[in-house]
């Protein structure tokens, strides 16, 4: 028989509300599926596809609007920029759904949660055009975030991931990445033809960790290039973005569906940029709302 897991109130701060500590929803507000999106504002723009609107709150970054769409209970939740962020996301959306909350005890029966990140993106193979979903479809995390949890090896492609570090060089200064597949099912369920299936790298940051220099010379001034051409098995690396590697990862190791997909709206290798990208989230959006 398991032993029941109490969790203490310094590892899951529970506010006096009786909402999580971060995202300040409370546990009867939590869906199944949520839409999650980086910018605060992008909240209201995924609402207004909603048939009814349910509930708001706000919390630093972390903005969500609970409701329907087409009589599905959905909400969709900012989660600001970065991957640090992520790691509070997915654990406190995994506690709404998991862990008793008066008790402190983690539920026998686990919830399984369905999260669709829909982000924005830049290219890092010329061929692909902007505007273009790329499903995430294996997401390799600059970020460390997943090397901090027990079961990291299980949830990770480790040949993709040999193969990365051998290729690329990697600088052994900079953390180990990992290489985390979206959940399948969802994958399929979500993407058509109308979307790439993309292996997409999750930096650390937006200016030197994604190659970009402005005064500060890089560590490595040719890790794009060598990314551009890395090859592991017909796969190659298709774009860049900050989140989709330890949303994937740790929704994996919780038993959770996740995946992203985002919109390209620059291409580092023919340094091309578009500004007015918001028509092509927009559509991105009622798509995956329509799937999920």
């Amino acid at each position: 028989m398991n032993e029941k897991k109490i969790i203490p109130a310094s590892e899951l701060i529970i506010n006096d509300d009786g909402s999580v500590f971060h995202l300040h929803l409370k546990p009867e507000q939590l869906t199944d599926r949520i839409i999650l999106v980086g910018d605060p504002a992008r909240v209201n723009m995924v609402a207004e596809f909603f048939d009814t609107k349910t509930f708001e709150v706000s919390s630093r970054e972390f903005h969500t609007i609970g409701g329907t769409y087409k009589g599905k209970p959905i909400m969709c939740l900012s989660h600001g920029i970065g991957p640090d962020n992520i790691d509070i996301v997915i654990n406190e959306l995994d506690a709404l759904a998991n862990v008793d909350f008066k008790t402190r005890e983690v539920k026998p029966e686990k919830r399984r949660l369905t999260l669709v990140r829909i982000g924005t993106s830049g290219a890092l193979q010329p061929e692909l055009k902007l505007g273009t979903p790329v499903i995430a479809e294996k997401s390799i995390g600059f970020d460390g975030v997943l090397n901090y949890y027990a079961g990291r090896n299980e949830v990770a492609d480790l040949d993709f991931e040999n193969a990365f570090v051998e290729q690329t060089d990697w600088n052994p200064l900079w953390a180990q990445p990992y290489v985390v597949d979206a959940n399948p099912e969802l994958v399929e369920q979500i993407g058509r033809d109308d979307m790439v299936r993309g292996n997409t790298i999750s930096a650390v940051g937006f200016y030197g960790p994604q190659g970009r220099e402005l005064r500060l010379p890089l560590a490595n001034p040719d890790l794009n290039r060598t990314i551009e051409e890395f090859r592991h098995n017909g796969r190659k690396v298709t774009n860049y973005e900050m989140e989709s590697a330890p949303l994937q990862g740790l929704g994996k190791l919780m038993g959770h569906r996740a995946m992203t997909v985002c919109a390209i709206i620059a291409n580092r290798m023919n340094t091309e940029a578009n500004p007015n990208y918001k028509t092509a989230v927009r559509d991105l959006v009622q798509t995956v709302l329509d799937r999920i």
